[in-house]
């Protein structure tokens, strides 16, 4: 059977670039593994947008090479110097955040004619609008938190916001398109809002104010596949203690941040309906490759869904390959059938006809 040629891309122009790094080291170990299947090109993408080759994934070293996407009929990338191209078979962006998961990189890589693994561009837009899946959510009947939004630039009504705040607290200020909990302030006071809207507003144009839920615990699950042929994991949990919520401290600054259940100790039918739910959700997207999904369970067993990230942390201890394989799938066969994926949506569009 003859290699498949995949470019791993990881970094970008995202506050999520650090996290994107560590899961490509796990996606790169476990194809280059493979030397039967697969031949990898691991991709740097810097925070200024350029791309490097490397030897393999890491943080930019000075032994990188730079290169260039390209169209042509022989190669997808390119030395800057016009050295040598490099053909692929596909693209696996190993990306989070704005720039990487937000179906940005999406459509350039759909301009460059190319198979690549994950969520298209409008389920990859959508899930990375909080405001956008919570609509879609509620619209499959799927519960959510109530919210506000705020937009920068745009005039509201301030008294009317602070008496909706005030009567909810606490509550989350968070940024509408951003993951990794970038941004996010707990707001117990009403005197805290203002700046929590400027905080979250520094990285995005819009901002949700959602209502806390009482003694709420963060459950997750995740799911693969396409509308033929949908898998969803076990459920998981996680529970901070460095901090009061979930932030970005907690997963990825201090040691032991966070604690990981799975499966989640949740009774069987909330677990289900939750799996059931997340399906739900992918298919109303119309998702086709991997996601996960987060739910706030409430201290009377009542869960609402927070949010779907299009392309999960992809590392040894993420959560996505955690869900799994507490549901008895192995990791590597799961990157396999992604990449497999990747190549059948590819082919049902190519056939497609450009003109009439």
């Amino acid at each position: 059977m003859a290699q498949t040629k995949v470019i791993v891309l990881y970094g970008g122009k995202s506050t999520e670039h650090e996290v994107s790094v560590h899961s490509a080291q796990t996606v790169c170990r476990l194809l280059a593994s493979q030397p039967d299947k697969y031949q990898i090109y691991p991709v740097f993408i810097s925070k200024q947008g350029y791309w490097f080759l490397q030897k393999e994934c890491s943080e930019q070293t000075p032994d990188d090479i730079p290169v260039t996407p390209v169209l042509r009929p022989d190669g997808v990338l390119q030395a800057l110097d016009g050295s040598f191209t490099i053909a692929a078979d596909v693209v696996f962006p190993v990306v989070h955040g704005t720039n990487c998961e937000d179906g940005t990189l999406q459509g350039f890589l759909e301009t460059l004619n190319i198979p690549y693994v994950g969520c298209g561009v409008l389920t990859s837009a959508l899930g990375m609008d909080k405001e956008l899946t919570k609509l879609l959510a509620s619209e499959v009947g799927i519960a959510v938190v109530p919210y506000q939004k705020v937009s920068r630039g745009v005039a509201y009504d301030k008294e009317a916001l602070t008496q909706w705040v005030r009567e909810r607290l606490p509550v989350f200020v968070k940024p509408v398109r951003l993951g990794s909990s970038v941004g996010v302030t707990r707001v117990t006071q009403i005197e805290q809002l203002e700046a929590a809207l400027e905080a979250a507003l520094q990285f995005d144009t819009d901002a949700l104010i959602e209502q806390g839920v009482d003694h709420a615990r963060e459950i997750f699950c995740a799911v693969y596949g396409d509308a033929t042929s949908i898998r969803t994991s076990a459920c998981g949990e996680l529970r901070t203690v460095a901090g009061e919520f979930f932030d970005y401290n907690a997963k990825y600054i201090v040691a032991g941040g966070c604690e990981t259940q799975v499966p989640a100790y949740i009774p069987a039918h909330t677990a289900n309906a939750m799996r059931r739910d997340t399906e739900s959700l992918f298919r109303a997207l119309q998702g086709c490759g991997l996601a996960r999904v987060d739910f706030l369970m409430d201290k009377n067993g009542q869960y609402y869904m927070s949010e779907i990230n299009t392309l999960p942390g992809m590392s040894e201890t993420s959560l996505f390959p955690q869900l799994f394989e507490a549901s008895g799938e192995n990791y590597a066969e799961i990157l396999d059938r992604l990449i497999q994926l990747a190549k059948e949506v590819h082919a049902r569009k190519s056939v497609l006809t450009t003109s009439r």
